[in-house]
């Protein structure tokens, strides 16, 4: 119904501490939009037009507009949101936990552990997720034109270990990620090489 819109920003507030709600008025008309804080964060200035691209949810008691930044992470809320047990808001906190690539990424490689630090995640739900989703974001991802992370990046036991131990010593999610693509493409390791030495050229390359 609503493709995108596009708009000035009048405001945000945070509900319950994981819900942004955005107001964006659009020909005197100001809507509420539930976005991610990674949005919010890329924002323009609140005297500049922006497009945000929306999904109408509908229940039986509430409408409830969802807004994105780019076509590609609303088909993939979308794609979330049609697995079984996954509504919107558990679909959105997923989008805001992980840069697109690495989401997407990380249900295609079956990467439950990754996808399990999301709050309200369970291992159970994040295998749910990746088992319906697996093949269907294989091919969706090239058509949406979205990078590919690279092979070099170790296999999916030894990742876990290491991203287990990069998290205790306080990195991000999404610094990890950048490291170990950095690192596989940028040093001899193998693929199988062991945990410690991708902790290692990981710290180093997160440390420069």
């Amino acid at each position: 119904m609503l493709s995108y819109l596009k708009g000035t920003i009048v405001g945000t507030q945070t509900i319950n501490s994981n819900r942004i709600i955005l107001v964006l008025e659009v020909n005197q008309v100001g809507y509420e939009i539930q976005v991610t804080s990674r949005l919010v964060a890329d924002l323009k200035p609140a005297d500049e037009m922006v497009q945000i691209y929306t999904h109408l949810n509908v229940r039986e008691d509430n409408l409830s507009l969802f807004g994105f930044s780019s076509l590609a992470e609303r088909d993939l809320f979308r794609q979330l949101v049609a697995v079984s047990g996954i509504g919107p808001q558990l679909a959105m906190a997923l989008i805001d936990a992980l840069a697109l690539p690495d989401l997407v990424q990380a249900i295609v490689s079956g990467n439950t552990k990754l996808l399990s630090r999301t709050p309200g995640v369970g291992a159970k739900t994040a295998e749910r997720i990746s088992l319906e989703l697996r093949s269907k974001l294989s091919e969706w991802r090239e058509q949406a034109g979205l990078t590919t992370i690279p092979d070099a990046t170790p296999t999916i036991n030894i990742q876990e270990d290491v991203e287990m131990t990069l998290l205790a010593l306080g990195y991000t999610t999404t610094e990890i990620t950048k490291a170990l693509q950095a690192v596989g493409q940028n040093t001899a390791l193998a693929k199988n090489a062991d945990a410690e030495a991708w902790i290692r050229e990981a710290i180093a390359w997160l440390s420069r």
